[in-house]
């Protein structure tokens, strides 16, 4: 039932209810639980902008509600939890909340997302906190310390670019529209917009704030930066402008405080030029405190005055940055490198003034990337495409630091930002929507004091103005959004497009008033708009009077040219002037000309083009969306009701296909006649109704035949699944086209029964023009969804621009249509047709559908008084009374047999409509079924192709895993080989090893046999000398385990080498220096020799110890790769029985499609059940008990049978009751209708006057005799009108051929009067000229007097013409 306001509808059916608000205000999200009814609305306040979470419960026809939750923010979606215990709230800001309904406590913030990606991110004074913008314009304000978002304000505006000034805590956020937004972020928790400024129609590409925070840089299109003051006690003033002959590709910002300059480096992208430009310009602290000086009339600052420099780099660069000892480093786009330069004479080309670059440093990989400089111009920031930030060093263009921060797929870095201190940096992505904050893990101690001295230096020029400015800005009033502004409205085309000085001033030629292009103050112009305005009405005002005197020197000229031109009208045709030639400027009219042809022959050649490409689109879209299709899709429609069916739109099978499909039939055809048991049991369950549950579908009862399908209990092989895919998708196919032949059939007979209503109401329309009555007859006709190839041509009619013709098509089909005129003349004026027309209404003989028409007419006496008439006169009109009252039966049973026909022929239009409607609904509910059942058949297609991918992927992986196992067993192989070589190498090489130590020993006991004879004091201190070692310089060995060819450690040329630096060294010990006193040389030289025999077998032990260590290292390694080995060969085995065990399973456990009846429900729980304490009874117990039950539900329905019928005759004799109740007050309301009807005059005539038909008839007679006397009349005047404009006719041919006369007579006067002229010239006659030119003076007066007089005829001519013309449609209407 409907609401009383119409805002609400309820439907109850059965368990389910369903609840709609129509409200704009109210969304609705139902939620149904098992017996119990939830209902979660959303309410959205438009006024206050707060989201209201309401609950519903539903008991019977009684609902409560209760207010659950308040967001305070507009609520988007929700979403309950597959367990319908948690709700998830979305609202529009991003904020997701989750609520629990069973606890009814407050929603939970979950997570605070950003509608876009981030656009540009900065840090705040303090490196406390910091702000970021997304491309929507949305602001956010994070903490440093662990990333915790502290507040968020929507600008809703696209922002472009963003700052933070280090000298307040005051955001700029640059806009696509040109405006700047100021925001005040002293609160972090409460960030609000203070001010903005409107600078420019152009978008605001990026904002730079200098280092102590007095200049904000905005750099905008066309080569244009904007200067403002970035101190809010300022008001964020707008200082000026630069323009640069070029597009900005990057701007960076380099501060001085020693000379209080800040200087602005610009990389200029110039057209025709190969290079890049480099432009730079200084900012000094007084071009704030006195701009005037610097800045001209329209706010640009003076070259001279910023010291503008340019310098041309022999690169193509796309971003550059500048150090304080004039070194630029600029990123390549060509090549991915970071170029060097020094702006020094040194460098410059001698072919040009092109600076070379010194040195070319690797950079990113992937695309061109751009470059950040540290506050303390220490540290240089590498980002592009690929996401990787690389950090070098300025000084030696080292790699400090590298981190991969965001993917390229994401599109890399969009923007990076260092802090004051140096310590952080901000990494912003292009399009994956994150933020990194990176913090400096390891630095030079030195690099840390640098930049921790800077930091120190910055802060102490920073505080001085910190707290008055912040003090300040929080001072400055909220600035109010203002949704309706102009400004906001304007379209971003247009901003785009407008001219920077045109768009904004237009000079009016009539006042020479200025009007710019935001008419409605100053609030909505641009900067340069108020700029440019302000200089124009300071011109306007200085050269006033100049503008007035050429504007009145103008005006003359221009009445002079007028008076020129209207005498050049008066004069004859052989003296007339060409109109072009009164143009001031003939060179700039045709150049005009030239371009406007030039142009339309571009454009057309435009269209051609797009024309043509279109067409080619078309024949693509056509060939394969039209030409393709067997069975084109249409639709068909009812006449009265909203029923509509499709057919199946089919393409026609390959050679392929079919191929395919005959295959398997003939190979299924085989296999049945090979297992005729299983065939004859496949056909009985094809036949049989109940086998449409084991099939899976009801294609067998729509005309598929499933008799060829494979059983699904028998599909364990691949080819079987394959073959039963090609099935299915036959019986698809046959069952689309089986409903396409029917579907084409229901076609025809539409446009059969569309053809039988036109037949009727060709008839209908021919009743209804008999019977006068203003009914529009009911017109089917097929629709375009009917009709699809209407598509593919163009009527005349849907063509709404006018069809362009040539001069040849435009003279024929004036001919044409001139032609066809004169033959509508012709038609019409036949004399036959006229006089049948006047005489019997164009007929030879009144036919019967003429009676309505037939009127007798009244005898010539009616209009005389009735007590004058003579008896003959009454004995005619009682004649002409009976032939009135007879013609007026006739009419009516005309009339009436009209009406008769007229109500038939609806009828059986409408019984024909209906019918077909009844049709289309039929075939619709059997399209319902038939998509049913084509469902199912996809669902067994999509099950068997799924099997077929995990088989497919199954044996892919096993054939992997045999691939990976033979491998690894050569492996292993080759590993057991290696091991076992190495084994008996180690072996072989021990004894080696064990003969060298037992050199080693007897070399050191030979020493004390060798040395026996000498005396103990010498020996004691020999033995010393003996055991001492030379200090031998240590030579560091790097382990390159990358390296395959690297030296062995214990190599022989290593040994070598170091019993060669061992032996120099002893070369010292050896010296006769050392030697004891009183000892022998002789005997110090044999000392000397067994000492160094001594060392070089000690070092052949030591060289032999580590190889042997060295081999057995290597034996323990191929040891453990052999166990590893042994392992993935186990674990290979191990995945290789899992696959086949999955292989198995897939082949045996297969996926059966059942049709289920309704009630029918398949649980999860397989379990079978405990029958140990069940008892086994007799069936005929059962069946009796069955019975019983069946009895008792019997009477049961009984009951409730006569219950239903028993309320249903009371609800009849209810309904009764309000009926005639209502009855009763209609006979009532009539009664009182009756009682206050008014009786007008006419109405009064009807009732008192006894023969009101006979005095009606005798008021027309009268109006009709009066008629023809007033036709009579007519005929009078008009045949005087006529006389009178023959006369006039007359008298215009004599006015007429007085006028040839004269006219040549005023040729010859002319050429009298030229040769007047030429003998007066001559003879200086002025007395006779005078008096020819009084006499010529005459003769052009009396001319002019018959010039006046043939127009005053010739208007009262057309007067007259125009009288006959009203008299005549007022007389003969119908002519």
């Amino acid at each position: 039932m409907w609401a009383a306001k119409k805002d609400m509808f309820w439907q109850l059916m059965l368990r389910h209810a369903v609840f709609l608000f129509f409200n704009k205000n109210l969304f609705l999200i139902t939620c149904v639980k098992y017996r119990t009814w939830y209902r979660m609305f959303i309410k959205k306040y438009r006024e206050r902008k707060e989201g209201i979470l309401f609950f519903y419960q539903i008991k019977g026809l009684q609902y409560e509600m209760k207010i659950y939750a308040d967001i305070l923010q507009p609520i988007s979606s929700l979403i309950f939890s597959p367990d319908y215990t948690v709700l998830l709230l979305v609202t529009d800001q991003g904020t997701l909340y989750t609520y629990t309904p069973a606890h009814s406590g407050e929603a939970v913030k979950l997570l605070d997302t950003c509608r876009s990606c981030f656009l540009a991110a900065d840090f705040l004074p303090g490196n406390k906190y910091c702000v970021s913008v997304t491309i929507s314009g949305e602001v956010q304000v994070w903490l440093l310390k662990d990333g915790t978002g502290l507040s968020k304000l929507n600008l809703n505006v696209q922002a472009t670019a963003m700052a933070c000034c280090p000298s307040s805590n005051s955001v700029a956020v640059g806009t696509k529209r040109g405006q700047i937004y100021f925001l005040d972020v002293t609160e972090a928790e409460a960030p609000r917009v203070v001010h903005r400024i409107f600078v420019s129609e152009f978008p605001v590409l990026s904002l730079h704030c200098d280092q102590s925070g007095q200049f904000l840089i905005a750099r905008a299109t066309q080569g244009h930066i904007f200067i403002l003051d970035a101190r809010p006690s300022k008001l964020f003033e707008v200082l000026g402008y630069v323009e640069l002959a070029g597009e900005v590709l990057d701007l960076s910002i380099l501060s001085d405080f020693n000379s209080d300059l800040v200087e602005v480096v610009v990389l200029l992208n110039v057209a025709g030029v190969q290079w890049a430009r480099l432009g730079t310009f200084c900012l000094s602290s007084a071009l704030a405190t006195d701009n005037d000086k610097y800045v001209n009339a329209h706010g640009m600052f003076n070259a001279s005055a910023i010291k503008m420099k340019q310098y041309d780099l022999d690169y193509s660069l796309s971003s550059a940055v500048r150090l304080k000892d004039n070194t630029v480093y600029g990123y390549c786009t060509c090549a991915p490198f970071i170029c060097k330069y020094r702006l020094s004479e040194e460098n410059i080309s001698e072919d040009s003034s092109v600076f070379l670059s010194e040195k070319r440093i690797p950079g990113n990989q992937l695309g061109s990337g751009f470059l950040c400089l540290s506050p303390s111009s220490r540290w240089l920031a590498s980002a592009a495409k690929d996401g990787v930030l690389l950090i070098y060093d300025t000084f030696t263009m080292d790699i400090l630091a590298q981190k991969h921060c965001h993917s390229h797929q994401g599109g890399g870095i969009r923007s990076v930002v260092f802090s004051l201190d140096g310590k952080f940096i901000l990494v912003n992505g292009k399009n994956d929507g994150a933020l990194v904050c990176l913090k400096w893990k390891k630095l030079k101690e030195t690099e840390f004091k640098e930049a921790a001295a800077y930091w120190k230096s910055l802060l102490a020029i920073l505080n001085k103005s910190t707290s008055n400015e912040n003090a300040f800005l929080k001072s400055i009033a909220e600035w109010q959004f203002d949704p309706e502004s102009k400004l906001e409205s304007l379209p971003e085309e247009k901003v785009k497009e407008a001219p920077l000085k045109s768009s904004n001033v237009e000079l009016t030629e009539e006042d020479g008033n200025i009007t710019t292009l935001y008419s409605s103050g100053t609030i909505d112009m641009t900067w340069i708009g108020q700029k440019i305005k302000k200089v124009m009405k300071e011109e306007t005002q200085r050269f006033g009077n100049q503008k007035k005197e050429l504007e009145m020197e103008v005006e003359k000229l221009r009445e002079t040219i007028q008076k020129m031109i209207l005498e050049n009208e008066q004069v004859p045709d052989t003296e007339k002037l060409e109109p072009q030639e009164f143009s001031l400027d003939i060179e700039e009219q045709e150049k005009a000309q030239a371009e406007a042809e030039q142009k339309v022959i571009m454009m057309r050649k435009e269209i051609e083009m797009e024309n043509l490409a279109n067409c080619y689109v078309q024949d693509v879209i056509k060939h394969e969306c039209w030409d393709a299709m067997y069975v084109k899709g249409r639709t068909v429609k009812s006449f009265h009701m909203a029923h509509e069916v499709k057919n199946y739109p089919l393409k026609k099978r390959s050679k392929e296909e079919l191929e395919t499909l005959e295959k398997v039939l003939r190979l299924k055809k085989v296999e049945t006649a090979d297992v005729k048991e299983e065939g004859e049991k496949a056909e009985v369950m094809a036949d049989d109704s109940a086998s449409c549950c084991l099939i899976g579908s009801l294609s067998s009862q729509y005309g598929g035949n499933t008799s060829i399908l494979y059983s699904q209990w028998d599909l364990h092989t691949r080819e079987q699944k394959v073959n039963q895919i090609v099935l299915l998708k036959d019986i698809i196919y046959n069952l689309k086209t089986a409903f396409n032949k029917e579907f084409d059939k229901v076609a025809r007979q539409k446009e059969q029964d569309i053809a039988r209503v036109k037949e009727r109401n060709l008839r209908i329309r021919e009743i209804l023009a008999q019977l006068e009555l203003p009914v529009e007859v009911w017109e089917p006709a097929l629709t375009d969804d009917e009709m699809p190839e209407r598509a593919l041509t163009v009527q005349d009619s849907e063509i709404k621009a006018e069809k362009y013709l040539t001069q040849e098509e435009r003279q024929k089909a004036e001919m044409l249509a001139r032609l066809e005129i004169e033959r509508q003349l012709a038609a019409t004026d036949n004399e036959r047709l006229r006089a049948l027309d006047d005489m019997m209404g164009g007929v030879l003989e009144v036919k019967k559908e003429d009676i309505l028409k037939m009127d007798i007419p009244p005898p010539a006496f009616i209009s005389k008084p009735e007590h004058v008439w003579t008896d003959e006169e009454k004995k005619k009109f009682r004649d002409y009374e009976k032939k009135v009252k007879e013609l007026n039966e006739e009419k009516e049973n005309y009339r009436m047999s009209l009406e008769d026909e007229l109500e038939k022929l609806e009828a059986s239009i409408q019984e024909t409509t209906q019918n077909f409607d009844e049709t289309v609904r039929k075939l619709s509910e059997k399209k319902v079924k038939l998509e049913m059942v084509i469902y199912q058949e996809e669902l067994k297609i999509v099950n068997l192709v799924y099997a077929l991918m995990l088989d497919e992927e199954l044996g892919t992986r096993e054939t992997g895993l045999h691939n990976f196992l033979m491998k690894k067993e050569k492996e292993k192989v080759k590993t057991a080989r290696t091991i076992q070589m190495t084994k008996s190498k180690i072996e072989s090489y021990i004894d080696i090893y064990e003969n060298a130590v037992v050199q080693e020993k007897n070399v050191e006991s030979s020493f004390a046999r060798e040395f026996a004879d000498v005396p103990a004091d010498f020996l004691e201190e020999l033995l010393q000398l003996y055991r001492q070692r030379p200090k031998t310089p240590v030579k560091e060995t790097v382990l390159d385990t990358a390296n395959p060819y690297r030296k062995c450690l214990g190599s022989a040329e290593d040994n070598k080498d170091a019993l060669t630096l061992l032996m120099k060294a002893m070369d010292e010990l050896d010296s006769p220096e050392h030697m004891p006193n009183g000892l022998d040389l002789s005997i110090w030289e044999n000392f000397c020799l067994a000492r160094r025999n001594k060392m070089e077998s000690e070092e052949m032990v030591k060289w032999k110890s580590q190889t042997l260590a060295e081999m057995q290292a290597f034996l323990r390694r191929r040891v453990d790769d052999s166990d590893v080995i042994d392992s993935e060969i186990e674990d290979i085995f191990k995945e290789l029985t899992w696959l086949q065990e999955e292989k198995m399973k897939l082949q045996l456990n297969l996926t059966i499609q059942f049709l289920l009846k309704q009630g029918q429900v398949e649980l999860e729980n397989t379990e079978i059940p405990e029958y140990s304490d069940a008892v086994l009874i007799n069936k005929s117990v059962i069946e009796e008990l069955n019975r019983n039950i069946m009895a008792q539900g019997e009477k049961k329905i009984a009951s409730m049978v006569e219950y239903k019928d028993f309320s249903k005759g009371i609800f009849h004799l209810e309904w009764e009751h309000r009926k005639m109740s209502m009855q009763i007050e209609d006979l009532q309301q009539k009664a009182r209708d009756i009682m206050s009807l008014i009786i007008s005059k006419d109405r009064q005539l009807l009732l008192n006057v006894p023969n009101y038909d006979s005095n009606v008839a005798h008021h027309i007679s009268v109006m009709e005799q009066t008629l023809g006397i007033m036709d009579e009349l007519h005929k009078k005047n008009v045949k005087n009108r006529q006389k009178k404009v023959k006369q006039l006719e007359k008298c215009i041919s004599l006015k007429e051929q007085e006028n040839y006369e004269l006219s040549l007579e005023l040729k010859e006067m002319l050429v009298s009067t030229s040769e007047r002229r030429h003998i007066f010239e001559a003879a200086d006659t002025r007395h006779i000229s005078e008096k020819a030119a009084r006499q010529r003076y005459r003769e052009i007066l009396k001319q002019k007097h018959l010039r006046g007089l043939i127009k005053e005829e010739k208007e009262e001519f057309e007067i007259l013409q125009a009288q006959v013309g009203r008299l005549r449609s007022r007389l003969f209407p119908i002519l």
